[in-house]
């Protein structure tokens, strides 16, 4: 046999050997035997518990931070297949390499949807890189990003460099608040809103920002005519659409006249993951449309969206079109889906 291998994960939250070498936190969390002389991490891994029944783990350099802050548990992990990883609440964020696919999707569908959106609003996207693509067209005169998570945003803008731009950006207005509290106290209205939250786990701090009355008393007043409205919306894969992503378009659909899903394969997530937006003006963008307005609206080049691909990301399977047509399930804080895992909150 050869050397066992330890397993880190962040259900139960980080246990790491990278914090002192004269002290290994150990506890029912950790798989596998500790190797007190392995302290560069070339045996370790980080495994995050998919379901009850399934994980995914991958291979460590480090960890760069570990931490609880008021709201979450929090991790940068540095990873030898995807390079840096952001870690909330025992659920992968963004991974460095292939995160572009993730924010192209989230971003650019509904800014280039819009005739000539001039504001944005995200909501979370702390680690900076919704706003960097958002920050990519030129029609756009204001990004507000607001993250609840202070924590979150200080060592994103020190440890992801990819985003140290946009940081700095003028046409960036970053604000720590609670999302729901920033939009209802707000007397701007958007063109665009964008929904970059974390997943809805049980105890922590964005459930509440997928409910229904959310959508229809807080964040449909604060856009202007024409607005879209766009959120991430969970795992979209065969066998994980029913755990939020037909939920999340079904409760969207009680609130906004048109909708649109649409998906692709993260592979750090190891699965597809899907996106829903909605306005009540009706939006249509083909394949040609789409490429032409990339081309005269954005600055530098998309590496993953295109016409032909979004078109494509937006014709769901058999098995979940037919899901998200008999979907009856509303989100509401008195009864709502979470993905697997746990909050802050609900441990406390």
């Amino acid at each position: 046999m050869g050397e066992a291998v330890e397993f880190y994960h962040l259900n139960g939250f980080l246990s790491s050997k990278f914090d002192r070498q004269d002290e290994v936190l150990i506890n029912s969390n950790v798989i596998g035997n500790i190797n007190h002389e392995d302290i560069d991490g070339s045996g370790s891994w980080y495994e995050e518990t998919i379901d009850d029944d399934l994980k995914w783990s991958f291979a460590l350099n480090g960890v760069l931070h570990k931490g609880v802050s008021e709201f979450q548990e929090i991790a940068l992990l540095d990873t030898k297949r995807f390079g840096k990883v952001l870690v909330i609440d025992g659920k992968m964020q963004s991974a460095e390499v292939d995160e572009f696919i993730y924010h192209e999707c989230l971003i650019h569908p509904a800014l280039l949807s819009h005739p000539k959106p001039k504001n944005v609003f995200i909501m979370g996207g702390g680690e900076g890189s919704a706003a960097r693509e958002a920050l990519k067209h030129k029609l756009l005169e204001k990004v507000v990003m607001c993250d609840i998570d202070q924590e979150v945003v200080d060592f994103c803008r020190r440890h992801l460099t990819v985003n140290k731009e946009a940081f700095a950006h003028n046409k960036l207005n970053l604000v720590i608040n609670d999302a729901k509290a920033e939009l209802d106290k707000s007397c701007e209205k958007f063109d665009i809103i964008v929904g970059d939250l974390a997943d809805p786990v049980e105890g922590g701090p964005c459930y509440q920002l997928y409910t229904k009355s959310f959508y229809e008393k807080v964040l449909k007043p604060k856009l202007n005519h024409g607005g879209i409205f766009v959120t991430q919306a969970g795992p979209a894969g065969i066998f994980t659409h029913k755990e939020v992503f037909t939920s999340i378009f079904n409760t969207i659909k009680q609130v906004f006249k048109y909708v649109v899903v649409y998906a692709a394969h993260v592979p750090s997530f190891a699965d597809t993951w899907g996106w829903v937006m909605a306005s009540d003006e009706l939006f249509s963008m083909n394949a040609e449309k789409m490429d032409k307005r990339i081309e005269e609206r954005i600055d530098g080049e998309l590496n993953y969206l295109n016409g032909a691909l979004f078109v494509s990301s937006a014709t769901m399977n058999k098995t979940v079109s037919s899901s998200l047509l008999n979907e009856t399930h509303v989100y509401t804080e008195e009864d709502a889906r979470f993905i697997h895992g746990h909050g802050v909150a609900y441990r406390n």
